[in-house]
């Protein structure tokens, strides 16, 4: 079952040609979209399927600069600040509130790794600080999981999926943007060398520019073009309950659950700290890549093989512009959950606090996340195709980065002084010699 998203009613007609052509509506589509528009810059944003429909509708909707590696810090305080901005129209719309974030110990090993990331967060002006048991306590009263502590952000916060990315399309199309749906970018178009246009399945739309936010297809559509990007997806299950009364309002990660409070006064239900990847072709070809990823959080996935080896084993990996993609005969990435994961994650929260002992489930989805050997995203231009930038492999993290990303987009595509320092997320790292970092909690 697929979550709810609202409705996006798209442009009537496709234009000719736009100084941008954005490929993806999601969340990182939509906003980069959003803020070209608002610098007067003709946008034209292109997705396969309905706006928001895959990951970005399907994540737990937090919102954190918390447990955020180093490098990301900077962007996930920007934007924070625009999730907090009523002037900005996005957090709003989207549902977002300042409920903060907890992650919870139940080892003095994990408390230790909280203080080391705070040590290294004493750089920026947060207000995460370390928690006593008596404190977790006084956050989440009655809680009966045994821990030794936590980590909390009260700044941090939390938004509706399906709401954040359909009201940010929607804010394009006021802006004078053109937001066209089932309408799949085939191929990206060159003269001389450099971005000439894209051709969708309804024919060309002439540009000098592209931004591909294509989310999990993000490689493929990039092998097509001659581009290695390494990125791999790892499986997303959640849950949604009927509404419950009582109970905290801080949205909570332990190793069994991750919990968040939605507008209707129902919680989203996940697994804490355990992730499915599937198998696939590409697993074993970027095998070396995500070799340090896969040695520090081996206790935090879990390898499947199955059908999904094969599907992409059949899928084409390089295509002509006429020819009807992938991209057309699958409109939405919608996976099976994870059966299992989800019912021990409920399992374990109903044990946790008394409030929750009688929730009932309502319904459960999943979705593909993209991952870069890093985990953090990749925004920035194509050293070898000028005019095509990435904005992609948000390993989790890009519905929070979502509004930032937008605008460091926009600011990238157009030469404008970035919002925040894009060096650590230039595409080129992945072959110049860079060690891979993996940063964060």
């Amino acid at each position: 079952m697929a979550p709810r998203i609202d409705p996006v009613p798209p442009s009537p007609t496709m234009p000719a040609q736009a100084d941008v052509v954005v490929i993806g509506g999601g969340i990182i589509g939509a906003s980069t979209a959003l803020f070209l528009a608002r610098k007067g810059i003709s946008v034209a944003l292109c997705e396969k399927g309905e706006i928001g429909a895959e990951q970005s509708s399907r994540n737990w909707g937090w919102c954190r600069v918390q447990g955020r590696d180093p490098r990301e810090i900077p962007l996930a305080i920007e934007s924070l600040r625009i999730w907090r901005d009523p002037e900005q129209g996005i957090g709003p719309a989207g549902g977002f509130r300042p409920s903060g974030i907890l992650y919870l110990a139940e080892t003095r090993s994990e408390l230790e790794s909280y203080a080391a990331w705070l040590e290294q967060a004493r750089a920026w002006p947060l207000d995460s600080r370390l928690l006593s048991p008596a404190d977790v306590q006084q956050v989440v009263p009655g809680l009966t999981a045994k821990v030794v502590g936590g980590l909390i952000t009260p700044s941090d916060g939390r938004a509706e999926p399906g709401q954040a990315a359909p009201a940010i399309a929607r804010a394009v199309l006021e802006r004078g943007g053109t937001v066209l749906t089932n309408c799949a970018v085939r191929t990206v178009e060159t003269t001389a060398g450099r971005v000439s246009g894209v051709v969708t399945e309804r024919g060309p739309i002439a540009c000098s520019t592209v931004v591909l936010a294509g989310g999990a297809w993000s490689r493929l559509f990039c092998g097509n073009l001659g581009i290695e990007l390494p990125q791999l997806k790892v499986l997303c299950s959640v849950l949604r309950t009927h509404p419950v009364e009582g109970g905290p309002e801080v949205s909570s990660v332990i190793n069994d659950w991750a919990f968040r409070r939605n507008d209707e006064g129902g919680c989203i239900v996940a697994r804490g700290t355990l992730s499915v990847a599937e198998l696939t072709p590409d697993s074993f070809r970027l095998f070396r890549s995500y070799l340090p990823a896969l040695r520090r959080q081996w206790r935090e996935l879990r390898l499947h093989f199955g059908r999904q080896f094969v599907r992409e084993l059949l899928t084409p990996r390089h295509w002509k512009a006429e020819a009807v993609t992938v991209f057309e005969r699958q409109r939405t990435l919608d996976p099976a959950p994870s059966h299992g994961v989800l019912e021990y994650a409920l399992k374990t929260l109903r044990r946790a606090h008394p409030a929750f002992a009688a929730i009932r489930e309502a319904e459960r989805w999943a979705g593909q996340i993209d991952v870069t050997p890093d985990a953090i995203p990749v925004m920035s231009g194509v050293d070898s195709l000028p005019g095509l930038f990435l904005a992609t492999g948000f390993s989790g993290h890009g519905f929070g980065f979502g509004p930032g990303a937008g605008r460091l987009m926009a600011d990238l595509v157009t030469g404008a002084t970035p919002v925040v320092d894009p060096s650590a997320f230039r595409l080129s790292r992945f072959a110049d010699g860079s060690p891979i970092v993996i940063g964060g909690l």
